[in-house]
């Protein structure tokens, strides 16, 4: 599809579901590489990334575990710049390599929150993953670890980007029509 209607608004295609696993295959090598020997906590913030979490952990290879986290900061198509626990972390990370999934990073304000909180809890290493970063967007000094695509500042869904909780199942990205 071309384009899509999500509650009266129209999407346009913007970055194909092939393009998208090319990256996410590309993330998930040098992961593999830099974590060799370790055993790494992936930490997907949901409910965004979980579509990211999963594709890139079937092509990790090496040990790992996977634990959710859940936060809140937009409303709509607009962050509220007031980041929510909506459910929290279950594991230990004391000492260990803590490997942050996110769907997409664009103010930074709930990626920056995020970071500050689990480093209080002392990890060995602290990294963050984002599929998607609009680098035009950010308000904080946040410089991801891993970097998939770097986008324009245009509200985006599908790929687990949603607009009022739809379009998550969407494999391709669309970005909203002018």
């Amino acid at each position: 599809m071309q384009s899509v209607e999500v509650h009266g608004k129209v999407f346009n295609k913007s970055i194909s579901g092939e393009k998208i696993l090319s990256v996410v295959d590309a993330m998930a090598a040098k992961l593999s590489l830099d974590y060799k020997g370790k055993v790494p906590l992936f930490l997907c913030v949901l409910n965004g990334s979980f579509m990211f979490a999963a594709d890139l952990l079937k092509r990790y290879k090496g040990d790992c575990q996977i634990s959710f986290i859940k936060l809140s900061s937009y409303l709509g198509t607009k962050t509220t710049e007031e980041v929510k626990t909506v459910i929290g972390l279950n594991e230990e990370i004391k000492g260990r390599h803590i490997i942050i999934l996110e769907d997409i990073i664009d103010s930074g304000i709930t990626i920056t929150h995020l970071v500050k909180d689990l480093a209080r809890y002392e990890p060995e290493s602290l990294k963050v993953a984002t599929l998607l970063l609009k680098p035009d967007a950010l308000r904080t000094n946040i410089k991801p670890d891993y970097v998939g695509i770097e986008i324009p500042n245009d509200f985006i869904i599908g790929y687990g980007l949603d607009y009022n909780g739809f379009a998550r199942n969407l494999p391709d990205i669309y970005k909203i029509a002018e």
